[in-house]
């Protein structure tokens, strides 16, 4: 559980029982609902990264783009609904090199145009994948109902392949850009878990 989900969960039912000693038990029950929905909302499950020269999926949700790029670049765009786990994860294991948050809309975070209108923190992982040295962007997005964007990490910590790097509040959107060493191997409609679910793959025998 994140910490966030007993703050909110914590003053819901806290409201509740208020309601409920001062006016009568069907008053708290719509604060006792959204308290299991907060702390539903907040859970931060384990996680268990595959083997291999991969690239796992940097959050919870449903695959709603694969877009090549110049140069044999491609995104990966997954999007995730208020049911989904937030909390964000590293794609591969290396270096954070570059953060850059950028301020903006909040567009339904399903739409392609939310991938840049929308408030947005960038984050730059480098590293050695299968002997390949890359490195993967992704950006944590906000939604129509997300306005809140928190990031754990600082430029130059290490991290590893599935470690948590933050969390997004609410319906939000995480964009994964990957270089023309690796191959996309999630579809559109697919669902993705964040830390598990390979959504790209260095070939053997790639270099760089």
């Amino acid at each position: 559980m994140v910490i966030y989900g007993y703050y909110y969960g914590g003053a819901l039912l806290a409201g509740g029982a208020v309601l409920t000693y001062l006016a009568g038990w069907p008053y708290g029950v719509p604060f006792y609902i959204l308290a299991v929905f907060c702390l539903n909302f907040f859970r931060d499950p384990e996680r268990d990264a595959p083997p291999g020269p991969v690239a796992v999926s940097p959050a919870d949700g449903k695959v709603v783009a694969v877009v090549p790029g110049p140069g044999g670049a491609s995104r990966v765009s997954i999007f995730l609904n208020i049911f989904d786990v937030h909390v964000n994860r590293s794609p591969i294991a290396g270096k954070i090199k570059c953060i850059n948050y950028k301020k903006g809309e909040f567009l339904v975070a399903s739409k392609e145009a939310a991938s840049q209108a929308n408030e947005q923190n960038v984050l730059t992982v480098e590293g050695v994948v299968g002997g390949c040295r890359t490195q993967v962007t992704f950006k944590q997005i906000a939604g129509l109902i997300a306005r809140r964007i928190i990031c754990y990490k600082r430029v130059g910590d290490i991290v590893e392949t599935g470690e948590r790097v933050g969390l997004i509040k609410f319906g939000s959107r995480v964009d994964v850009s990957f270089g023309p060493e690796w191959t996309v191997t999630v579809q559109p409609g697919e669902r993705v878990v964040a830390g598990s679910s390979v959504v790209a793959r260095i070939p053997e025998g790639t270099s760089a």
